[in-house]
């Protein structure tokens, strides 16, 4: 649901997404989204009111993107072409064989080969898409284990989706959603997104309480949290 307030000389636009939980939350993303999580049920004129009570933050935040670039890259599915990997930048290599029904991706000595029996990019990138969906699962999975000693309470399971604006969910029932683009980060900046969402089982909302436990298991985070907001556009196909 797509709704606007009036803030002083400033139309706020903004997307509404009802969910079951007990408090409202309010996201700013690159470069001018501003999205409300709310309990189901909620009037909207109580939204509105809300969003309004936060406007010189929300106005900070779009202004503090105003100058960044986040148009994303173009890339092509061609030889020599850059994809990254947990941070690293790896260059493709595709080797057309057309005994194969489709193409396999693997990644061996510095490059991500795909030996494909088409070079038609829609292909391609499906397949590579595929491949990053699997090893952001198996990332993930090992990660959520890692730190799963910091939390009482665990994921009742861990999926890899697709999500344009997220890299990570938590939902009421403690599944932990992960966008199939986060392997593309670093290892760091991975650990952030896992730590933030299982803090997520913890506290539903970004109150005091749900940063102070992120801090609790990642005293950096605030470093890592930056990487993500000036870079993370570059990590997509």
């Amino acid at each position: 649901m797509k709704l606007d307030v009036q803030f002083g000389t400033r139309t706020i636009d903004f997307t509404v997404e009802f969910r079951k939980r007990k408090t409202m939350e309010i996201a700013v993303e690159p470069p001018k989204q501003v999205q409300v999580i709310a309990p189901e049920g909620t009037p909207i004129p109580i939204i509105k009111q809300k969003v309004k009570s936060r406007g010189s933050w929300i106005v900070q935040k779009l202004f503090s993107f105003k100058d960044m670039e986040y148009q994303k890259l173009h890339r092509e599915f061609v030889n020599g072409e850059s994809f990254m990997y947990l941070g690293r930048n790896y260059s493709l290599q595709l080797i057309l064989d057309q005994t194969l029904k489709e193409p396999v991706v693997s990644l061996y000595r510095g490059k991500l080969f795909v030996k494909t029996p088409t070079k038609e990019q829609r292909v391609i990138r499906e397949a590579m898409k595929q491949w990053y969906r699997r090893k952001t699962l198996k990332k993930v999975t090992e990660r959520v284990k890692y730190y799963s000693h910091h939390f009482k309470v665990q994921p009742t399971a861990i999926k890899v989706k697709e999500q344009q604006k997220r890299w990570a969910s938590c939902t009421a029932n403690h599944e932990l959603l992960f966008n199939w683009r986060c392997v593309m980060a670093p290892s760091h900046v991975l650990d952030y997104i896992v730590v933030h969402e299982m803090c997520h089982m913890i506290h539903m909302n970004h109150s005091q309480e749900f940063w102070d436990l992120v801090a609790l298991v990642l005293p950096d985070y605030e470093r890592r949290k930056e990487w993500l907001k000036n870079f993370g556009v570059r990590l997509d196909l």
